[in-house]
């Protein structure tokens, strides 16, 4: 069991290290968040926080304040999957921010069973909401990545 554990955590900082790479795609300025979704050990999707397809890239105005609109990396990955032939019934999603409260029930009707993230959202209330909804959550420091 001890051995299945240590492959587990390395495939999650595999996955967490994927994850920030992929936030490095966002033309936000403020904050870039990664997230990438595993089920049955291949991944099934990805995203990245920014503007809906056919929107200009811009993120925020020009004091800062990120624009309504603007999809957050998690929830970007969950509809992508709508788009496909995956569903995410069962899966892991790996994000460099744990999800704000709106898209942790996005990630919970979406089947979502285990949250392995990097850094914790100013607001906690979407890992009570996922933990209370019994999702697994593993928290991985970017220093131990």
């Amino acid at each position: 069991m001890k051995m299945k554990k240590k492959k587990q955590e390395k495939y999650d900082k595999a996955y967490l290290r994927m994850a920030l790479e992929w936030a490095k795609l966002s033309y936000c300025k403020r904050k870039k968040v990664g997230a990438i979704i595993v089920k049955e050990n291949m991944i099934i999707s990805d995203g990245y926080n920014g503007t809906p397809s056919g929107f200009d890239n811009e993120c925020e105005d020009q004091d800062g304040n990120t624009f309504w609109y603007v999809l957050h990396a998690e929830a970007n990955a969950i509809l992508k999957t709508a788009r496909s032939n995956h569903n995410c019934n069962g899966a892991t999603l790996y994000l460099t921010l744990s999800p704000c409260k709106e898209c942790s029930k996005l990630a919970h009707q979406a089947g979502i069973k285990r949250l392995v993230y990097i850094d914790k959202y100013k607001d906690t209330s979407g890992l009570h909401f996922l933990e209370e909804a019994g999702v697994e959550l593993v928290q991985i420091g970017q220093d131990l990545l």
